[in-house]
């Protein structure tokens, strides 16, 4: 490894070492003003080329880095400003050169034969693709890499200034509403021509004056000319050898773009571990909704009931299977009328192995330490549908209607063995359905009067069903004693059926009044109503396949529900905006009556109570590109329907629960503190971010293990104990000519209290990530990325405390090699261990080689390889309410395919 990166720093440097000149002054304008964002070009006349470019500081200071010895001609250029052009000879040493420029409202009469990398207009900022570009991209994410300020993390999601992208259009046109993975996994690196980054974007242009949108950024794709009005994309068909079946992938992804409809259809079938879209995918896609009553100050939360099912660590498991299709289109039949929608399925066949071990908070309470195994078969539809209108027939109405569908149909088929338990089998079963639909109406009525109307419908049919078989009886006695169970049978097969309905509308109406240029005042009249309905029911299997009701012998006999659960919010808000120098202050309070009730067993339990929940935001905006916001907000939280219910459910065989019906609301306090700069003088792009909470009465777990066992039963209720997180995170980014340098780090500290054999402990848990990294930017050259993640994870459980470190230093190297062979591989290497010494090491490399004739062909023929050491299994730590455990994960083997890829 040492040996690795003494080669690769070798290159680094010899890659740099040619010698250079600076350049550098400051652009005025007639009368010695400084000009702040003023674009100056430097093309190679020997090449003619663009080596360098700068945009000036808020003094009007540039500066480039130029080949010594060489003739350029300097392009200077600003809004409304004659362009300047002057040629310049640089010799040995650094030039001072400053420049004057004269107003002119006529067109340049220079015309810039060579675009700005990086342009500044307003809260936009645009980036010209080519001028990053080093012709091994082929996606969107590679193109996204190369750009100053725009991370992708390990979810595949864009991050800008520390906040995750919240959509992507492509030529101003929503591609696929609601997450921007899509768009960087399959939009074409060829049809890009400028990436434009609008930050502050607001989806309603009537409200952008009035309302806070600074956590809101947007990318627009901008398509190149031969992009516009043909079909696009390509289709990549491949396969190859493994053990055990032959390996096959189909990827077509195709694009139509015109002023008047798009469509974009994007599949994808492979055995090889290619996921295209993922359960969380799926779960975390919002389609573009927000509730209304976001900023309100209540939350409430309706559950999942979902299936427990393992998650994919990296998007690796043992065996995965997958389909995937989209489609997306546009429609403008007139100008006041936009239609628009997207389709989503995907099925997945995917087999887990993981081995555990586990260690319990605390060894004095009789709780064992446990190891497991399992062997997972998950099979997995998911489908959604989504269908949009906006109709504005002039600039002061504006109506939006949406609808989501969503459907699915999963199960997870599981063999485990527990060294307390024994052996289990276990099934869930699931294929629920929600219905989500929007409407939004904005009126100007005129300058100073803004109205809107925003609200949203919620109803959702969850039936998750579980069955464990146990096959060692005499390790299940206990529990199945409590539970009632008749014992007589070969072993213990027990089964429950669930049913949760939920039914919500939230709805909210706005008033702004601006007073002037500086000031404006928002009211704000909302609720939020909610129903849901929960049923359960545990029941056994016996050996003649008939079914039995046991009577539990603890929880008062209880192993069934039947609980409603009716909640209702009315709220005024009212909040103030005034802007002085470089402040914007925006504080606000809102007042609300709640409602909160269930009823269950014949008894209805009632919470009514009032509530000011008061909010403040500042935004100092230091220069035009460097901000500090600070935030604060007091929220009501309130639980789901599951929490109330009285009856025993089974949560997993070894973990039972039952509810409170006198649970009451949580109320928290929040405080974030965040800064961004981004220089483009010296091309340093910093971001830092400080969030606490504080919970009061929050909701917690009391579980209580039967002697000697890992089963517990828990009830939940409202802890008199504060729970606490804070989390410190921060982004260093700077370029020193072809190289960028990234330094990130994270910190996250939370406290919570846990109650376990009636006995309080303190739950503290500290976790570190910090990560480094070296990356080049080369046009013709290779381009090498260097990269080290370290990673702590330290679980003070009270009684016990565990430490874990991940150490994980990374290459990428790609190349273009005679303009036809592309070469990229990537190697990451990984110690896992802990304060005893390495738990285990293990590495990955995967590599590719692609060949097309040229930057125009058609067809690229392209051989890949992934896994190439074959390593059998990775690790991690995960920290838990009331345990900790280290686990060991098993991944595809080698796999080698061969691939075609055509252009059209």
């Amino acid at each position: 490894m040492k040996h690795l990166y003494s080669i690769v720093l070798l290159l680094v440097v010899a890659g740099t070492s040619y010698a250079q000149i600076r350049v550098e002054g400051v652009v005025k304008d007639s009368i010695g003003a400084p000009l702040e964002l003023a674009n100056i070009l430097a093309i190679n006349q020997d090449t003619k080329t663009m080596d360098s470019y700068a945009i000036t500081n808020d003094k009007g200071r540039y500066k480039l880095d130029l080949k010594a010895n060489a003739k350029y001609s300097i392009q200077v250029s600003y809004i409304g400003m004659k362009t300047i052009s002057e040629i310049i000879d640089t010799g040995e040493t650094n030039i001072d050169k400053d420049f004057s420029m004269e107003y002119d409202n006529a067109l340049d009469a220079v015309e810039l034969t060579y675009e700005m990398p990086v342009t500044v207009k307003g809260d936009t900022l645009v980036y010209n693709a080519d001028s990053f570009n080093k012709g091994t991209e082929r996606k969107l994410e590679d193109v996204l890499k190369n750009l100053p300020g725009v991370e992708i993390n390990d979810d595949g999601q864009v991050e800008i200034e520390g906040k995750v992208v919240s959509k992507v259009m492509v030529d101003g046109k929503d591609f696929f509403d609601g997450d921007s993975k899509l768009a960087t996994e399959n939009i074409p690196a060829n049809a890009v021509d400028k990436v434009q980054v609008l930050k502050n974007y607001a989806e309603v242009g009537q409200l952008s004056g009035v309302t806070n949108n600074q956590d809101n950024i947007a990318l627009n794709i901008k398509l190149k000319e031969g992009k516009k009005n043909f079909w696009f994309g390509n289709v990549t068909a491949g396969g190859g050898g493994a053990d055990k079946n032959a390996l096959y992938l189909v990827q077509p992804k195709l694009f139509y773009y015109s002023p008047k409809y798009s469509v974009n259809i994007i599949g994808d079938l492979n055995n090889i571990g290619e996921v295209a879209f993922t359960r969380r995918d799926y779960f975390n896609f919002s389609g573009g909704f927000q509730r209304p009553s976001q900023q309100s100050g209540t939350n409430i939360n309706l559950g999942s009931n979902n299936l427990g099912f393992l998650t994919l660590q990296n998007n690796r498991a043992k065996d995965i299977n997958t389909k995937f299709g989209a489609a997306n289109f546009s429609y403008s039949p007139k100008k006041t009328l936009d239609l628009s929608g997207f389709a989503i399925f995907s099925n997945s066949i995917t087999d887990l192995q993981e081995n555990n071990d586990v260690q319990y908070t605390d060894p004095d309470l009789g709780i064992p330490d446990e190891s497991t195994t399992s062997n997972t078969v998950q099979r997995s539809d998911l489908g959604m549908l989504k269908l949009s209108a906006k109709y504005k027939p002039n600039v002061n109405n504006q109506l939006d209607y949406d609808v989501v569908g969503r459907i699915s149909k999963e199960s997870q088929d599981q063999r485990f063995f527990s060294s307390v338990i024994g052996d289990i089998k276990q099934l869930e079963e699931s294929s629920p359905y929600s219905i989500n639909q929007n409407v939004n109406y904005y009126y100007t009525l005129d300058e100073n009067n803004i109205f809107a109307f925003e609200a949203q419908h919620l109803i959702q049919d969850e039936d998750p069903f579980y069955n464990a078989i146990l096959e060692d009886k005499e390790n299940y006695d206990g529990t199945a004693n409590n539970l009632g169970l008749d014992g007589a049978q070969i072993n213990y097969n027990i089964a429950q059926d669930k049913r949760v309905k939920s039914n919500q509308l939230d709805a909210k109406l706005d008033y702004w009044n601006v007073l002037n240029t500086k000031s404006n005042i928002n009211f704000t009249l909302g609720t939020i109503l909610s129903n849901q309905q929960f049923d359960s029911d545990i029941f056994q299997f016996l050996d003649d396949n008939s079914t039995f009701d046991p009577t539990p012998t603890i929880n008062d006999g209880l192993d069934s529900n039947d609980t409603e659960y009716n909640f209702s919010d009315v709220y005024l808000g009212i909040h103030y905006r005034l802007k002085a120098g470089i402040f914007t202050f925006t504080p606000g309070v809102s007042g609300h009556v709640y409602s909160a009730k269930n009823t269950q067993f014949g008894v209805k339990t009632t919470d009514n109570f009032f509530r000011l929940l008061p909010d403040f935001n500042m935004r100092m905006q230091l220069k035009k590109s460097e901000q500090i916001i600070l935030n604060y907000r007091m929220q009501t939280q309130f639980t789901d329907v599951s929490q109330f219910a009285r009856g025993l459910v089974l949560n997993s065989y070894n973990s039972l629960f039952s509810g409170n019906p006198e649970l009451e609301s949580a109320l928290s306090h929040n405080l974030n503190l965040s800064y961004f700069s981004f220089n483009m003088f010296n091309y340093t792009n910093v971001f830092a971010n400080i969030n606490y909470n504080k919970s009061m009465d929050n909701i917690r777990n009391a579980s209580n293990f039967e002697p000697g066992s890992v089963v517990s039963v828990g009830s939940p209720f409202n802890s008199a104990f504060a729970d606490e997180s804070l989390n410190v995170s921060g982004r260093f980014q700077r370029t020193f000519g072809k190289i960028r340098a990234t330094a990130n780090g994270n910190f996250n500290y939370s406290k919570f209290n846990q109650f376990i054999q009636d006995q309080r402990s303190v739950n503290e848990n500290y976790s570190q990530t910090y990560r480094g990294e070296l990356r080049t930017n080369f046009r013709t050259a290779p381009n090498i990325e260097i990269g080290y993640r370290y990673t702590i994870a330290d679980n003070d459980q009270g009684r016990s405390r565990t430490k874990f470190f991940t150490k994980a230093p990374s290459v990428e190297f790609d190349a273009l090699i005679w303009k036809t062979l592309t070469f990229r591989t990537d190697y990451t290497f990984n110690n896992f261990s802990d304060e005893d010494g390495t738990i285990n090491e293990f590495e990955f490399w995967n590599a590719s080689l692609a060949y097309r004739k040229d930057r125009d062909a058609k067809l690229e023929y392209e051989i890949k390889a992934t896994n190439l050491l074959d390593t059998k299994s990775q690790n991690q730590s995960r920290a838990g309410a009331i345990s900790v455990s280290a686990s060991e994960y098993f991944i595809q083997p080698r796999f080698v395919t061969f691939r075609i890829r055509y252009e059209l």
